[in-house]
């Protein structure tokens, strides 16, 4: 995330979904009066580059769930999480990069029906972090 806004958007929703660890690459920081409680409650990772983070989920277990359009995508309201998910959000304006895509299980899409043609990465992981809970109601 470039934007510590949408980073910040991202851990609030996140933190209402009891989510309690984001791991982000690059400058990333919350602002608190953005992510509220959630800067507090959420540990947040910053590392280098993404690529040795998946792998060392995927050693650990996590099933990988990139948010992203590609011609193997599934749509979000069709798609079945496993329990031990991570979910790859890539940045603002490239999304997920060519060395990330490989090493995801799966990449789950959200349909859109105007323009322009893909929401906004901050709202795109709420809907996906809201998608999980709804699957996983008891937590």
């Amino acid at each position: 995330m470039r934007s510590a806004v949408n980073l910040s958007r991202i851990a609030r929703a996140a933190g209402c979904c009891g989510v309690t660890r984001i791991i982000a690459t690059g400058r990333a920081k919350l602002d608190p009066k953005i992510a509220r409680d959630a800067a507090e409650t959420i540990a947040l990772e910053v590392k280098r580059s993404l690529p040795p983070v998946l792998k060392q989920l995927r050693t650990e277990g996590y099933h990988l769930v990139g948010l992203e359009q590609t011609s193997d995508s599934h749509d979000l309201h069709e798609y079945r999480f496993e329990r031990k998910t991570a979910l790859v959000i890539g940045s603002e304006r490239e999304g997920l990069s060519d060395d990330v895509l490989p090493l995801l299980h799966a990449a789950v899409e959200i349909p859109v029906w105007g323009l322009p043609h893909s929401y906004n990465a901050a709202t795109a992981t709420c809907m996906a972090l809201y998608e999980y809970c709804r699957q996983f109601p008891s937590g």
